[in-house]
């Protein structure tokens, strides 16, 4: 009966451990998430910012009708 115990102790001590274990990497894969959302945002406004640049200069440098 004793061996079952410490089966089951070590068992749930093994298994608390593979918890936090895991508990770390969803945290350090959230804070990861949360990095390349901040990127992706930061990327989304510059490629705005330069079709907005990109359309402005265009039209003020079109060719004449002639070429």
């Amino acid at each position: 009966m004793q061996n079952a115990i410490d089966d089951l102790q070590m068992k749930l001590a093994f298994q608390d451990e593979l918890l936090e274990q895991l508990n770390q990497v969803v945290t350090d894969q959230q804070q990861q998430l949360s990095r390349l959302e901040l990127a992706l945002e930061s990327m989304k406004l510059q490629v705005n910012t330069m079709q907005t640049a990109s359309q402005e200069s265009g039209q003020q440098h079109e060719l004449p009708p002639h070429y």
